[in-house]
């Protein structure tokens, strides 16, 4: 395999010169567990409680936990002047990865595109420290630009991934994010069917190299079917999907470009294929819930914490072979260790009120970012992860301000506008949106981006005009 390739020319092969082009996922800190209080992650965490799953195909045990190398801890560069000059803080992904295998955790899923391209690496650092043996590794084949729908460019990223993982097999290899695109089918064969990728990998995956082989969903169920229509030709050892209360039954009701998990994974079950879970807290949405919500649940248990719902709620399904999680601080591992060191699985009645609280949150209206950040970066230097975040964070704690004859209203108009400044620089604000449309095939959500910055833009022009008359 070739080892000598430089960052420079894999950041070529792969299609990111702009970064924005290849859905690439930056690290910023953030993660799934973002409202996690330092008083609901202190205490004992059991070492040697961690839930095992079993892969059917290959026997792996493997942890309910799984480790996404996605939202890695960054420090400033040296010397930055920007938020975009940065680096990952390699001593304190080592100390995150420490904990979680001594605590029983030993799934760990990356990607080429994550962390501006360099999860891959960081992952290899911190996971070579181990015999090989003691972790299961899963990445993908990231190849969302068409300059890389060549086998040659399909080949360099497959290859660069040994590199920079270290390793000489990979236990669990995706077909990243396929569903998506304007004709996702066509999309799907330029992809890995055309250039004879897909049956390259089966052949990997006879030859050692690969150890299970699956694809991670997103978008039109059409793909999803195919793909399952061909298990007998490619015989899929895994399936990763977006799985969690809410989109349980409402993944369609609240994003018409989804599908809801009760089908995705019902269709797994009659095949005997293992879930992957990717998504258990909706990008952090599920663990930022408005405030009765948060009351609703501590009533219930008070001991556990908000994210515990969902992380509980996944791991309850027994065809889910492990549950992602993209842990930033240690306080957010800790947690969702509670829920797995062991699993204590929802019952009926917990399933019901569970229900009951997606029916709420699916009838808020919120727009639904998982910011994931494939949409960054935006060449017109729109945060726009930042500002959906506002707009949700306002919408879930009930300020925002619609009836101008509420009397709250010049409160919560004035709230909003000072926020949304403090939340985003003004030249980064929605205003700033040309409609290029640019992001939206990068959405695994399929957002509107133009469309839902625009009505943002639109919603904070008329609360400026009001304020001048109010």
């Amino acid at each position: 395999m070739k080892t000598d390739i430089s960052r420079r020319d894999f950041i070529k092969t792969l299609g990111m010169a702009g970064l924005a082009t290849a859905g690439m996922a930056s690290c910023k800190g953030k993660n799934d567990n973002a409202s996690v209080t330092k008083s609901e992650a202190d205490g004992e965490v059991p070492a040697d409680k961690m839930e095992m799953r079993t892969c059917p195909t290959t026997g792996d045990k493997v942890s309910l936990l799984g480790y996404g190398m996605m939202r890695l801890p960054h420090r400033p560069k040296p010397g930055a002047d920007n938020e975009d000059e940065e680096e990952i803080d390699q001593e304190e992904v080592n100390r995150l990865v420490d904990y979680a295998i001594a605590h029983g955790v030993n799934y760990f899923d990356t990607s080429p595109a994550y962390c501006r391209g360099f999860s891959e690496r960081s992952t290899g650092i911190a996971l070579k420290r181990y015999p090989r043996e003691k972790v299961y590794i899963a990445t993908k084949l990231s190849n969302f630009n068409p300059a890389t729908w060549s086998r040659e460019g399909a080949m360099e990223i497959y290859r660069n991934s040994f590199k920079e993982l270290q390793v000489d097999y990979i236990d669990y290899m995706l077909l990243h994010a396929v569903g998506g695109g304007q004709d996702c089918m066509e999309e799907l064969n330029n992809r890995y069917m055309n250039n004879g990728m897909l049956d390259f990998l089966v052949d990997e995956r006879k030859a050692g190299r690969i150890r299970n082989l699956g694809f991670s969903f997103h978008g039109d169920v059409k793909v999803f079917d195919y793909l399952l229509q061909q298990h007998d030709k490619y015989h899929w050892d895994f399936v990763q999907i977006q799985l969690n209360y809410v989109d349980w039954e409402h993944a369609t009701a609240t994003n018409p470009g989804n599908i809801d998990a009760v089908y995705l994974y019902g269709e797994l079950q009659k095949r005997g294929i293992p879930a992957i879970v990717m998504e258990p807290l909706l990008g952090g949405r599920l663990a930022r819930v408005p405030d009765f919500i948060v009351a609703r649940l501590k009533q219930r248990d008070p001991e556990r914490s908000v994210a515990s719902w969902a992380f509980r709620f996944a791991g309850t399904f027994p065809g889910v072979l492990t549950v992602l999680s993209g842990m930033t601080l240690m306080e957010h591992l800790q947690d969702n260790l509670r829920s797995y060191c062991p699993l204590v699985p929802l019952n009926d009645d917990d399933m019901t009120f569970l229900k009951d609280i997606a029916n709420h949150i699916a009838g808020l209206n919120s727009i639904p970012c998982n910011e994931c950040d494939y949409c960054m970066p935006c060449p017109y230097g729109i945060n726009i992860p930042a500002i959906f975040h506002h707009y949700n964070k306002c919408l879930n704690e009930g300020n925002i301000p619609n009836d101008v004859q509420d009397e709250n209203y010049r409160r919560a108009r004035r709230a909003y506008l000072v926020s949304y400044d403090r939340a985003i620089p003004k030249v980064r604000q929605a205003d700033h949106c040309i409609g290029c449309g640019q992001c939206v095939s990068h959405c695994p959500q399929r957002i509107n981006i133009p469309r839902e910055l625009h009505k943002i833009s639109d919603f904070v022009d008329k609360l400026k005009r009001e304020s001048t008359i109010l």
